[in-house]
């Protein structure tokens, strides 16, 4: 995964962001992305035959990852999905959301970086290959500081009857928004391959670390 060193800026309503070249965005609005979806796999595929095999895994795959982004409120998402010689691609996402959230007396959440660490829970596993979860502070050059949590954990499938759920590599960065009480940029990323969690941790922080808000 080393290969992955040429990178795009990314600019939006409010902030911009780099992400490696190889990766895809694509539309996440209901009316459109399925159509979207289907026509960035055939074109990928048209370039990179060998991976007609995974043409359904893709597809399903960013459709989700569109779907759960849609409604979380994103305002970027991105995906790899690559083939690296094994019988399984690879796949990982990142998003961008800009959230917010009022206590129970209708005040707006703190924004500060040491408390929102402090109230963010911290999973320990009890034995190997349990979930867990760290929490921590980080500084985004440019930026500032900004609370952090990263581990590999359950997350509840959306709108899921049997409440099942998915197993995945997971780092969340909070960024708070300059002039916007009770609001942060959300900047997350994702991948079902726990066997990378490492490595994923290390293109998730590199691609957070460029996360800048617009002037």
């Amino acid at each position: 995964m080393a290969r992955y060193m040429e990178t795009l800026t990314i600019e939006r309503g409010g902030f911009r962001i780099k992400v490696p070249e190889s990766w895809w965005e694509f539309d996440v609005r209901p009316e459109s992305r399925d159509d979207s979806i289907r026509r960035m796999v055939s074109e990928r595929i048209q370039q990179r035959p060998e991976l007609a095999k995974y043409r359904d895994t893709y597809a399903a795959f960013l459709q989700k990852a569109a779907a759960d982004a849609w409604k979380s409120g994103a305002l970027y998402c991105g995906c790899m999905a690559e083939a690296f010689g094994g019988d399984t691609p690879i796949t990982g996402s990142a998003t961008v959301s800009i959230v917010g959230g009022r206590t129970a007396t209708g005040e707006p959440l703190s924004t500060d970086p040491q408390t929102m660490a402090g109230q963010l829970s911290v999973r320990e596993a009890k034995k190997e290959g349990d979930a867990w979860r760290k929490v921590t502070t980080v500084d985004i050059p440019g930026v500032g500081p900004a609370a952090r949590t990263y581990g590999i954990e359950d997350i509840a499938v959306p709108d899921d009857a049997l409440n099942r759920t998915i197993r995945a590599v997971l780092m969340q960065t909070f960024v708070p928004v300059p002039g916007q009480e009770g609001k942060v940029a959300l900047v997350a990323g994702s991948s079902q391959v726990l066997d990378l969690a490492d490595s994923f941790f290390d293109i998730f922080d590199a691609i957070t670390s460029t996360f800048r808000f617009a002037e």
